[in-house]
């Protein structure tokens, strides 16, 4: 599944395609949208009640308030979610405590996979960054005021980002045609913010068939710190990269079940570092290893579980569960998430999402998980404890990638009203694409 015709890999390998058609509901809800926002801009009062006053709240798509604020707006302390929408370069910025959508913001950018195993644990005041995939590289963006902090360009147009526990290091995989591992500085108080600390070259590795390296394709940190876990789908391979050599320590042959190559490309390593999930994208559907990193530098893979096992198709990400028992897959092609046991090395429920879901996010506390489900433009709420959808927000257009913390973006008129534009199809800027697996609508090509 991993030669250049792979729809999946390369969704946009025959020209790709721009933004969805605008669906009826879009195009009222931005019209009203814009509506609202233009008149904060020239004071009109059209969406007074009678009496001369108006209802505050937001409206559909994100409208903000008239004054283009928000409750909390810029606040710290306030616990949200941030979903990046692919169809038209907006965040939806979702209040994770009411789980209710606070407005959405047009970024001019967009993110598919960005880093969000620790940030939420980091993103605790204004001035600290979120890492985003852009373009042809990656991207710091500060929180409360969706500002450029720093970018870095890998010469890649896929690549995965991941900040360490204690968020001094960012740890970048950059695929084909870089096939390069990063370091970055991620301490935005530090002088040397954004710049490149580490480099791996992993050419001279090589890769199956004509691929001129091994594909790292994302990565993920352990809880320690200590180490970083890179699945690669051109290698067959687990490599494990010490974080402060930064050198490759440990690398793993990931032998396949069938006859099709294993072609790892995702992980999750669990909270207390016992266990580590990998999507491998082998055989028709896709497979699911679990890995006992309980020695963190010597992976060694316990079980692989197939669609046989229940699992659904096209396993792409993970998230694991607080209590580091529990992984959640996200698998689009069975418009789902599949729920794990990763004691027991079995799938024990699948959580119907409706639509595909590529990726997922803990809330800030790791209370809830949230799945943004690209193709019906929703932001799906599971409840771990019930293993259940308990709440659904309307965001953006295509929403991906998400992340979390507890600082919250100010509110902007401007913002919602070229969001209001992005949505009704308008073309602001051709760059701040992303690359995605599966059903990529943002545009961008490898």
């Amino acid at each position: 599944m991993t030669d250049g015709s792979d729809d999946v890999l390369y969704p946009n390998r025959d020209g790709g395609r721009g933004p969805k058609g605008v669906s009826r509901r879009r195009l009222l809800a931005g019209s009203a949208a814009g509506a609202a926002a233009t008149a904060g801009c020239t004071g009109e009062d059209s969406g007074a009640d009678s009496d001369g006053s108006s209802e505050g709240g937001t409206g559909a798509d994100g409208a903000t308030d008239r004054d283009g604020t928000s409750e909390n707006a810029g606040d710290e302390g306030a616990a949200t979610v941030f979903v990046f929408n692919t169809g038209d370069k907006t965040v939806s910025v979702v209040d994770a405590a009411t789980d209710e959508l606070v407005t959405t913001t047009y970024l001019g950018a967009t993110s598919s996979f960005p880093s969000n195993q620790y940030l939420p644990d980091l993103l605790t005041s204004t001035g600290e960054a979120m890492w985003l995939n852009v373009d042809d590289g990656v991207r710091a963006i500060e929180a409360s005021s969706l500002s450029e902090l720093a970018s870095f360009e890998t010469g890649s147009g896929a690549n995965w980002q991941e900040v360490t526990p204690e968020g001094d290091h960012l740890i970048v995989s950059a695929r084909e045609p870089t096939h390069k591992q990063y370091r970055l500085d991620a301490d935005p108080t530090s002088e040397t913010f954004g710049d490149v600390t580490g480099e791996i070259d992993r050419k001279p590795e090589g890769g199956r068939g004509d691929n001129d390296g091994p594909g790292p394709c994302d990565v993920t940190v352990h809880p320690d710190g200590s180490y970083a876990y890179v699945p690669d789908i051109y290698g067959d391979s687990l490599t494990v990269i010490d974080v402060e050599a930064f050198e490759v320590v440990t690398q793993v042959s990931v032998p396949p079940v069938g006859n099709a190559a294993a072609s790892p490309w995702m992980a999750t390593v669990a909270w207390d570092g016992t266990r580590l999930l990998v999507e491998n994208n082998e055989g028709e559907h896709g497979t699911e290893s679990i890995w006992d990193v309980s020695d963190p530098a010597e992976p060694e893979e316990v079980a692989r579980l197939t669609d046989d096992d229940g699992l659904g198709k096209l396993p792409l990400t993970s998230e694991i569960g607080p209590d580091s028992e529990t992984g959640y897959v996200f698998t689009p092609d069975s418009r789902s998430v599949t729920v794990i046991d990763l004691v027991a090395a079995e799938v024990t429920d699948t959580i119907d999402l409706g639509g595909a879901a590529f990726v997922g996010t803990w809330g800030p506390g790791r209370e809830k998980l949230y799945a943004p489900v690209q193709t019906s433009d929703e932001l799906k709420v599971i409840d771990p404890d019930e293993n259940a959808v308990t709440a659904t927000i309307a965001v953006g257009s295509e929403p991906y990638g998400a992340t979390a913390g507890t600082v919250r973006p100010e509110g902007d008129v401007a913002g919602s009203l070229l969001a209001t534009m992005s949505a009704l199809g308008v073309e602001l800027s051709d760059a701040g694409t992303t690359y995605c697996i599966g059903n990529c609508a943002c545009g961008h090509q490898l």
